[in-house]
């Protein structure tokens, strides 16, 4: 075989590297950032949103607040819900008060005398001063959240008042930063020995820990610094006066049947402390009394509060969905700034702002699609679940995102970005998007039922049931059974406790 010139072989190498310009057709999606921003401002909540139109407020000059605005419904020619002659009335009031209350604004002079005062010259008396706040007539107080304490301040200050040597006062403070929001003691007293014990300094026994802890559990509020329900329970019940009616019961049912009280067995309780069941009853309700977690009482949860998307309500018997206007925010294009655009000037101030009005128009229309979209979704949801708003929620039919988006036309991830963190306020109460959405369960007669129609119709019999023979997953699954609807016992306990509703064992109560 012959071999090839080596000249030959460079010549082929090359005209295999050599380089060419191909032309070839193809489709692909591509997110524009006008579409990015839309999505976005329609998967955030009202307070998120807020917090977005602050933030664009503050960045894009072209914007404004538009304070000017008549406040309409949804559809722009409504106003919000049925509270319209009850806001047009106390706009006229307060209209006429301030015609005939007279003015009492003087003018302040710019130099005062060294020895006068602010009341020497102007005539306190008669006006009338007002705590600041919103203009919907609420109590400033009411809607301003006030110095919580928690619980360790308020033990730090009982400990104070205390008479305590340095070593003692060392120990208490020890144990009070030990002590968790429910009033509790977290660690063990061995636990707090231990850390004490790494200082040299300090020479203390466990009985000393131990004694300081008994002098904690007599602060306020009484039972705080228990290592237990158990303790917590028997130091209120020491405090209480000796004379009260089944004291001495009652601690002897804590201190030695405490598990028979937590399994609910009345019957051994009476059997072993020799008690009729109208004696235990009266035993019960002093220890039902008490508070098993003391220091909620000190620091309570702050309420969270939920502000409505739309309201719905019925007007002339047919239901009406309007968005919440106060929560909607106005905004427009500053006339001023926008008059300062020239479309011929290619300057850098011209150009900076020519893209601040783009972006601003771009907004615009982003929050405009998210309002339309909103309202389009829950007047679909209301329309589907009217029955739900006519008679409760063992009215509530079947629905998942793919019925809601093939009426409205929209991609379910669309609707599922629109109904997560969106309220609507019904005459039933305040309730998420997402509540109206639920699987199915086959009934006998070949049709579906709602999983919360059926949670609805478990807690109906929940509690119609008797305290004394309180009824069990599986007798739940046959009266259900018996009404056409096949649940599964195991079925049955998730929606309970999906509902918060202990086991029939423990719902046990004396008759």
């Amino acid at each position: 075989m012959t071999a090839a010139p080596a000249g030959l072989q460079r010549t082929s190498s090359k005209a295999f590297m050599k380089q060419s310009i191909q032309l070839r057709l193809g489709q692909h999606l591509t997110m524009t950032p006008q579409l990015q921003q839309a999505i976005r401002l329609l998967q955030l909540s009202t307070v998120e949103l807020q917090l977005e139109v602050q933030g664009v407020l503050d960045s894009n000059l072209m914007l404004e607040p538009d304070e000017e605005i008549e406040r309409h419904g949804g559809d722009g020619t409504r106003e919000n819900g049925p509270d319209k002659a009850e806001r047009q009335a106390d706009q006229e009031a307060s209209a006429g008060t301030e015609t005939e209350t007279p003015s009492t604004t003087e003018t302040i002079p710019e130099e005062l005398p060294g020895d006068t005062s602010w009341e020497d010259t102007f005539d306190m008396g008669s006006t009338i001063y007002s705590a600041p706040g919103d203009n919907d007539g609420r109590d400033f107080f009411e809607t301003h959240n006030g110095d919580v304490k928690s619980l360790q301040d308020h033990l730090q200050w009982q400990l104070d008042l205390t008479l305590f040597s340095d070593i003692d006062r060392s120990i208490a403070e020890t144990i009070v930063d030990s002590i968790n929001d429910d009033g509790y003691l977290s660690v063990s007293l061995e636990e707090l020995h231990e850390g004490m014990q790494l200082d040299p300094e300090l020479e203390i026994g466990i009985e000393e820990v131990e004694a300081v802890l008994h002098r904690i559990q007599q602060f306020d509020p009484v039972g705080v610094g228990a290592r237990g329900a158990a303790e917590c329970l028997v130091i209120q019940l020491r405090q209480l006066d000796p004379e009260t009616p089944w004291r001495k019961e009652a601690l002897l049912l804590i201190q030695e049947h405490l598990n028979l009280l937590a399994n609910r067995d009345y019957n051994q309780i009476m059997r072993r402390m020799k008690l009729e069941e109208s004696e235990l009853q009266g035993i019960l309700k002093l220890i039902q009394s008490l508070n098993p977690r003391p220091g909620s009482q000190i620091t309570p949860s702050t309420a969270q509060y939920v502000v409505p998307d739309v309201f719905v309500y019925k007007k002339k018997g047919k239901w009406q969905v309007d968005l919440n206007v106060e929560a909607t925010p106005r905004l427009r294009i500053n006339s001023h700034y926008a008059s300062m655009v020239r479309r011929a000037d290619n300057s850098d101030d011209n150009a900076y702002l020519r893209n601040h009005l783009q972006e601003a128009r771009w907004f615009l229309k982003s929050l405009q699609s998210r309002h339309e979209t909103l309202l389009k979704v829950a007047r679909c949801i209301v329309d589907m679940q009217r029955n739900f708003f006519e008679y409760g929620d063992e009215a509530m039919k079947p629905l998942v995102l793919r019925d809601i988006a093939e009426t409205v036309e929209m991609h379910e991830s669309t609707i599922s970005r629109v109904t997560t963190q969106k309220f609507m306020h019904t005459p039933r109460g305040i309730f998420e998007f997402k509540y109206f959405f639920s699987s199915h369960v086959g009934t006998s007669d070949g049709g579906e039922c709602s999983a919360t129609a059926i949670r609805a119709i478990i807690k109906r019999l929940v509690s119609a049931e008797k305290p004394s023979k309180p009824l069990s997953d599986s007798k739940i699954a046959t009266l259900l059974a018996e009404q056409g609807i096949t649940v599964a016992r195991r079925t049955i306990a998730k929606y309970r406790e999906a509902m918060a509703i202990p086991p029939s064992n423990e719902r046990k109560r004396l008759a």
